[in-house]
């Protein structure tokens, strides 16, 4: 895996039945042991400005696909610090050939933190209180598709 949370290895368009209906693309988890996708808190994702909601992204952890809704209540499935990712959106036509500009953020929740720290939490923003190591930061990429 890269250094960089959002990986440039794995960015390409989806293809279903011969049609693009959507892109891809992987994260790693940045801190130093897994979570659990109830502890996910997902973000915004900007692609060149366009804006895509945390509920029209589905994420694959493991091989399985999660809506942003079945996250919230999974206390079962592990996110491994060694495995990244892979985030799914739908877009009609996929992504054009050529550079693309990626912004999206992701935080979580630890059970050694106070609840009343966490509670303020927004994966769209900086954060000023935690490092992005203790998961969160605001990730940005340059990343091509071809």
């Amino acid at each position: 895996m890269e250094k960089e949370v959002i990986q440039s290895v794995g960015f390409r368009n989806i293809k279903e039945d011969g049609n693009v209906t959507g892109f891809r693309f992987k994260v790693r988890l940045p801190y130093y042991r897994g979570i659990f996708l109830s502890q996910l808190r997902p973000g915004t994702l900007y692609v060149d400005g366009e804006k895509y909601e945390k509920e029209n992204i589905i994420w694959n952890i493991n091989g399985e696909d999660f809506t942003y809704e079945e996250m919230k209540s999974d206390y079962k499935t592990h996110w491994a610090v060694t495995k990244p990712a892979v985030l799914k959106v739908k877009k009609e036509g996929g992504l054009s050939q050529g550079y693309h500009d990626l912004t999206y953020g992701f935080c979580f929740t630890s059970s050694y933190m106070p609840p009343i720290v966490q509670d303020h939490l927004n994966p769209d923003e900086e954060s000023f209180i935690f490092m992005p190591e203790f998961g969160h930061h605001v990730n940005q990429r340059h990343l091509l598709i071809v």
